[in-house]
């Protein structure tokens, strides 16, 4: 796939850009440059700074190589996973100010049939974005066990009728395309649902995908590696589109700021538990694209951006 075919609309990237305006001088790490939109923005508002661009899809990598080439030295490039982000950025002398996570799926990967992202084309049970990896969508839908493929679809697709689905799927293996698993999962679904809750599939479909690429904890692992890499004064941006990467991001970054309520027993102290924050929270609510970006871009309607600032201290600890 050519740069000029992999094309992502940035999302809120206006809100991206003002964000990180404040950030002192140094590195900026855009964990999932896909076609580089954001990155461009970035570097375009920040010509003092430089930019590592990672992603695990190759495709967006080589895009993105494209689009960002006027930039010359000021870019880096490296495919892999943001789980792993202190062995991706490496020993550098440069401060990093910045780390941008937009999360989920993007166009591109969903609008190319081969990829077996989409409930709409019919392709190979396939759903990986990282091609180099061994599992795949076909062996979650032919291998797991139903209670394995139940909890899945419920857990992370937030699917009613997950156990429901599961013994469908189990009940018609071996399944070989998109089309197959959409006619077995839709088969499952109760009539009345089918006709008011959107498209039967979608659930399930997010939830192999999820699990396929370990989007859960692969962002728990990014998250957790950020916070000890960015310097004072430096911020973490994270783009989310469903509860579930939203629910990570906003504990996560609670728990840095020390934001938890008190305990029954710390409460019965005389004395308040001693406060020890490492980021400022910047955004209480997630921030909400405009309903001009939301009419141009309808697949940024679910987007929540949030956002916060390392503090001056000590390193953070490691969270368990």
């Amino acid at each position: 796939m050519t740069g000029d075919q992999f094309q992502h609309l940035p999302v809120m990237g206006r809100e991206v850009v003002e964000l990180l305006l404040p950030v002192p001088c140094g590195l900026l790490i855009d964990c999932t440059v896909g076609a580089g939109g954001h990155a461009a923005l970035l570097l375009d508002a920040r010509p003092d700074c430089t930019l590592l661009g990672i992603d695990r899809d190759a495709d967006a990598v080589a895009a993105a190589t494209a689009r960002l080439r006027r930039f010359g030295d000021r870019v880096e490039m490296v495919q892999g996973e943001f789980g792993r982000l202190r062995a991706l950025v490496g020993e550098r002398e440069e401060a990093i100010v910045g780390v941008l996570m937009d999360l989920g799926v993007s166009s591109p990967q969903l609008d190319r049939p081969d990829r077996g992202f989409s409930y709409r084309f019919d392709a190979p049970l396939d759903m990986r974005m990282d091609a180099r990896q061994r599992l795949t969508a076909a062996h979650v839908v032919n291998e797991y066990d139903e209670d394995e493929l139940a909890a899945i679809i419920a857990a992370n697709g937030e699917e009613r009728f997950a156990r429901r689905v599961a013994r469908a799927i189990v009940a018609a293996r071996p399944l070989s395309s998109t089309q197959e698993l959409v006619a077995v999962i839709t088969s499952a679904i109760p009539a009345a649902t089918r006709r008011s809750g959107g498209h039967p599939a979608r659930r399930t479909f997010q939830a192999i995908r999820m699990e396929v690429n370990r989007e859960l904890p692969n962002l728990a692992d990014g998250l957790d590696e950020s916070v000890h890499l960015v310097g004072p004064g430096g911020r973490i941006l994270v783009l989310a589109y469903h509860s579930l990467e939203d629910r990570i991001v906003k504990e996560r970054m609670r728990a840095w700021a020390d934001e938890g309520g008190q305990s029954h027993e710390e409460a019965r102290l005389p004395i308040a538990r001693e406060r020890h924050p490492i980021v400022r929270v910047l955004s209480r609510r997630p921030l909400r694209p405009s309903a001009d970006e939301v009419r141009d871009n309808p697949r940024a309607e679910s987007a929540r951006l949030r956002a916060c600032e390392r503090l001056e201290g000590e390193p953070a600890q490691e969270m368990a």
